[in-house]
Parts: structure tokens; C-alpha cells; sequence
């Protein structure tokens, strides 16, 4: 007779992993990806995972797909909740997503494709990470990051073309900051929201032109 131990839950798991020390972020991701037992993957088991360090992890995670090839309306989609974390991070409250965006969910393949596509980067980006200049990563200083990433949340989320990734790769720069508690991303992060910022209006400006022409041109 073989008695079957089950398993402890998915979360638990991966929360023990992210708790390993030494232990990458690209290391957890890639463990998660190949999690067979799991047909799919919720934000809420995200962040249930990485539990009070959730805000580096899910705000890298939200923001990596408008860097990569993605679907149309996926900037929109992933903007939302990039916001509330930004939120939270700017007030200082811990990391929590409401059920309607908490229960969302991709196939475990899908998610394995993302990720795949992302670890060769992210393992580099992460030789460079290393815990420096805490005075930009710690409060008061990290409210301002969320604040920033809030600004640049709502600029992913605005229907502009090409704009989506220089804000989306701010967030990442942002994210990695605060992953690793490396001041000098953080500082690479706020240079990148300056220039996100003036390509959104400039952006902005030239198609709130071009419509003005369009529509002068039509009923003029």
C-alpha cells in the first residue's frame, strides 16, 4: 500500500524558496515556471510567494511584458495593476491586490514562455545588482519610488503608440531597485522617468496635433 503525502500548497513552496539565501529572483521565477503540478498561475499566488518583498517582484513582473512582444491592449490590461502597487508602495502599506485582479490567471506554459524569454536578461541585470546607496532605497525615499512608478503606471496605461516600453523598462529599473535594495538603480530609474515623462507629452502632443489636423481637414 503506497500512501501519498500531498503536497504543501504552491504558494508555501515557492515562499520557502524566496526565503533560501543566495536565492535569485530569476532562480524563483524559473522554479515557478516549471512547477508542473499547477495547470495556471495567479497573480494571488505571486503574491502570496513573495509575501512582504511582493512590490519588486510583481511590479517587474506587470511591467516585462510591454518591453516584450505583446498582445495589443496588453499596456492597458497590466497598467491596473501596476497602479495599485504603486499605490500602496507610495503610502507605504503592504503589497495587496483586490480579487479581481488577485485571481487572475495564465496557463503555466504561458507564463514558462514570459519567462523564459526574460531570465537570460534578468540574470545578467542581476550580477549587477548588489546593496549600495540605501539611503535611495529605504523610507522616505521609497515612497517617492512609488510615486514615480505611479506617474509612470499611468503613463503605460494611456493609449499613446510607442510609448509603452521606456516607461515599462523605468518600473523594471525601479523594481530591481527595490528587489536587491540597490540605490543605484533606483537613481537609474528616476533618470528614466524624466525621460519617459518628456517622450509621453511629447508624444501626447504630437497626436492631440495630428487629430486637430484630421479633424479641421475634414469639417474646415
Amino acid at each position: 500500500m503506497v500512501i501519498k503525502i500531498p503536497l504543501p500548497s504552491a504558494p508555501s513552496r515557492w515562499k520557502r524558496l524566496s526565503k533560501e539565501p543566495g536565492q535569485k529572483f530569476s532562480e524563483i521565477l524559473g522554479e515557478i515556471a516549471q512547477d508542473e503540478t499547477l495547470e495556471r498561475v495567479s497573480v494571488g499566488d505571486l503574491l502570496g510567494a513573495m509575501g512582504d518583498r511582493a512590490f519588486g517582484p510583481l511590479l517587474f513582473v506587470f511591467a516585462l511584458p510591454n518591453i516584450l512582444p505583446s498582445p495589443p491592449g496588453t499596456s492597458g490590461l497590466l497598467g491596473i495593476p501596476l497602479i495599485f502597487l504603486s499605490v500602496q508602495l507610495m503610502l507605504g502599506r503592504k503589497p495587496w491586490l483586490p480579487n479581481l485582479i488577485a485571481n487572475r490567471s495564465m496557463k503555466r506554459e504561458d507564463f514558462a514562455s514570459i519567462i523564459g524569454r526574460a531570465t537570460p536578461v534578468l540574470a545578467k541585470a542581476e550580477k549587477l545588482l548588489t546593496p549600495r546607496l540605501g539611503f535611495f532605497v529605504h523610507p522616505p525615499a521609497e515612497y517617492l519610488i512609488g510615486a514615480m512608478c505611479l506617474l509612470m503606471s499611468l503613463v503605460l496605461s494611456l493609449p499613446i503608440p510607442f510609448a509603452n516600453s521606456v516607461p515599462a523598462g523605468t518600473i523594471c529599473l525601479f523594481a530591481l531597485g527595490i528587489l536587491e535594495r540597490d540605490g543605484a538603480w533606483v537613481l537609474a530609474g528616476t533618470l528614466m522617468s524624466a525621460v519617459s515623462s518628456i517622450l509621453a507629452l511629447f508624444l501626447g502632443w504630437a497626436l492631440f496635433k495630428t487629430a486637430i489636423l484630421l479633424f479641421t481637414n475634414a469639417f474646415g
